[in-house]
């Protein structure tokens, strides 16, 4: 396997690898430790200009019903009050700017769908790289994260409910990506 330094050498078009992406969040639970979480199921592609990045773009669809935390009488409540899985299978994201920040830093702007609510959302987006596999394909690697308040989406419980989690919500990701084409 060899190593890619060049961000030029990373232009093409890309696919996620479900295998090795792990997309998750944090929310901070009003009694004991912080609430984590993942998102099992989803697929997005890429679009990677490595001479101009603000002409990349990327696309995400994650499958709401796809939430786990590691414990079920957390996870049905949250799939169905906090993010109403039965009426938006669907969680979106899909990219309208993205800024370089340094060599390796990006900030990126897209537009979060969340409970069929619509509203701006910016990644701080880092590259760990990319590589050629065995067989000759590249494989880029990203990492970030970014923090929202659920309620702008209309992801609230009724405030009597035992599952009191803060409005703030994490999202982190560590992402790779296979090129399919240059």
């Amino acid at each position: 396997m060899s190593t890619i330094t060049e961000l030029s050498e990373l232009s093409g078009e890309y696919v996620l690898d479900t295998g090795r992406t792990r997309l998750g969040f944090i929310g901070k639970h009003s009694v004991g430790p912080q609430v984590r979480g993942r998102f099992e199921e989803f697929e997005g592609s890429a679009h990677l200009d490595g001479d101009d990045p603000a002409k990349s773009g990327i696309r995400l669809t994650i499958r709401a019903r796809s939430l786990q935390t590691g414990n079920k009488m957390r996870d049905d409540p949250l799939r169905k009050k906090f993010l109403d899985a039965a009426d938006h299978p669907d969680i979106t994201f899909t990219s309208t700017e993205v800024e370089q920040v340094d060599g390796v830093r990006f900030r990126v702007t897209g537009d979060l769908t969340l409970r069929g609510t619509t509203r701006p959302l910016t990644l701080d987006v880092e590259s760990t790289g990319g590589e050629r596999d065995a067989q000759g394909g590249l494989r880029v690697g990203f990492r970030g994260s970014a923090t929202l308040n659920r309620k702008d989406w209309g992801a609230s419980a009724n405030p009597v409910d035992t599952l009191v989690v803060s409005s703030k919500v994490t999202l982190e990701f560590e992402v790779a990506a296979v090129r399919t084409s240059s």
